[in-house]
């Protein structure tokens, strides 16, 4: 299996994704894409390949030791190839996932494209960071709408 590839494809498939997010129309067709394209094929590579490392049917250099409970268990997971590309499979989906939210949220309080741009990048770069500027940010607009969501 060739890790550097499969690294490559999901960052490129999440860049597209975030491009189009931040700078397209956000009709019915692209948020859908951004969704379903974006994040359900960022999903399907996660998942797949977690399956197939944690079963043996894809490889995996990492030592014994592997395992969620221990900051060890968890370095021996990311001291390989195929534990860092799935690691960052996921923070790409789930940011991805996160900006997604944002921009509908956004867009549903009338916040403008300037404003949703810099959060949209800092969530791309630093996800819980961004999505703390945004919780701050929406506030204000969620009050003034009568409610929370």
């Amino acid at each position: 299996m060739d890790w550097n590839a499969v690294f490559g494809a999901v960052n490129l498939l999440a860049i597209v994704a975030w491009i189009a997010l931040a700078f397209l129309p956000r009709s019915p067709a692209i948020l859908a894409a951004v969704m379903y394209v974006g994040v359900g094929i960022l999903c399907l590579v996660y998942g797949a390949s977690l399956i197939g490392v944690l079963t043996g049917l894809l490889p995996n250099e990492s030592g014994a030791g592997a395992n969620f409970n221990t900051i060890e268990g968890v370095r021996a997971i990311f001291a390989s190839d195929a534990g860092v590309t799935i690691g960052w499979t996921h923070y790409l989906a789930f940011d991805l996932f996160v900006g997604l939210w944002i921009a509908r949220d956004a867009d549903a309080k009338s916040i403008s494209r300037i404003v949703q741009v810099p959060i949209l990048f800092a969530t791309l770069m630093a996800g819980p960071l961004g999505l703390l500027i945004w919780l701050i940010v929406r506030e204000p607009a969620a009050r003034a709408n009568g409610r929370w969501s």
